[in-house]
């Protein structure tokens, strides 16, 4: 009986150490099952190797996801920031000064002209550019196997957001964007909304002055298209390029006139010869503004929009 009861025990061991090792080799099977199954969804997302279009009509095409990414653009250090893609930036320019971190960063120079040897030095995978970069760099840094994006904004709102989209995709940051022009959107047509009946009053936006002459949005800029759509008439309107006449401008004396905030423009003008006898300038309506959010159309576009028609029309958003 006892020889009976062992040989059971032994055969219920058996039995039990069998199913162990079938569930292990199970649990096995379905690991590996689960990391082709991932591989293969990761290899179905994959949109590497891209072609874009870019912006001076060359198709260029990135072969993997990039992991070093080079600005040569303010516009696009923004953008890379704002969508939470700033551990791949190892390059950006002088002029790349927002947000803050971006100081933090190698930079190479200027836009037009970058510094080649220091760009070989950081080795990116992809240089982000704009059309102000010189043909004769773009063609070094092409004939040193860089892949260079030339993106532009084309001068629209619109323009700005394929803009985006399009940094998004090399970026890897598709949702990100998604949710970045939404936003943008949804501001701009709030703006659009709320000065929808309102009186447009009219505009003049300083942009240079002085002894080096008298600049400013003419009609043909998109900043003009920004002041109109804040509510304003801009009175250069009819005017091209940016050099305006000052007694042009001393004719058609504008309610409100608007400069940078920066480099102490505003004092300037106030005591420019021409310019302080504007009954803007007399009565106190001559306004400063970040203009790198209007200059650089990139993810703070539709915050300057904002900004700028809170100056034009305060009682509006009160």
């Amino acid at each position: 009986m006892k020889k009976v009861l062992s040989l059971l025990m032994i055969l219920m061991l058996l039995v039990s150490f069998a199913g162990c090792t079938n569930q292990e080799k199970t649990a096995e099977v379905a690991d590996k099952v689960v990391e082709a199954t991932e591989e293969k969804a990761t290899e179905e997302k994959s949109i590497f190797p891209l072609t874009i279009k870019d912006g001076i009509d060359r198709e260029v095409t990135i072969e993997k996801q990039p992991e070093r990414v080079l600005s040569l653009v303010p516009s696009m250090t923004e953008t890379v920031f704002a969508l939470g893609k700033e551990d791949m930036l190892v390059g950006r320019t002088d002029y790349c000064d927002y947000p803050e971190q971006a100081a933090d960063i190698a930079s190479i120079g200027k836009m037009t002209e970058p510094n080649i040897e220091k760009i070989t030095e950081l080795d990116p995978d992809v240089i982000l550019a704009s059309t102000l970069l010189k043909g004769d760099s773009l063609a070094k840094l092409e004939e040193l196997g860089f892949t260079v994006l030339v993106l532009t904004a084309h001068d629209s709102i619109e323009g700005t957001y394929m803009m985006m989209e399009d940094a998004a995709m090399v970026l890897g940051a598709e949702a990100e964007v998604a949710e970045l022009v939404e936003g943008m959107k949804a501001t701009i047509a709030d703006i659009e909304g709320r000065l929808e009946i309102v009186e447009k009053k009219s505009v003049y936006y300083v942009v240079g002055f002085g002894d080096y002459g008298d600049y400013t949005a003419t009609g043909e800029t998109f900043i003009s298209q920004l002041i109109e759509i804040a509510g304003g008439d801009n009175v250069a309107k009819d005017a091209t390029g940016w050099s305006y006449s000052i007694e042009t401008l001393v004719e058609k004396d504008p309610q409100i006139m608007i400069c940078s905030n920066k480099f102490g423009a505003k004092d300037g003008i106030k005591a420019a010869n021409g310019y302080k006898e504007l009954t803007a300038v007399k009565e106190e309506r001559l306004f400063e503004i970040d203009n790198s959010k209007l200059d650089r159309q990139g993810p703070r576009l539709a915050e300057g929009l904002l900004e700028l028609a809170k100056t034009i029309h305060p009682e509006v958003f009160e």
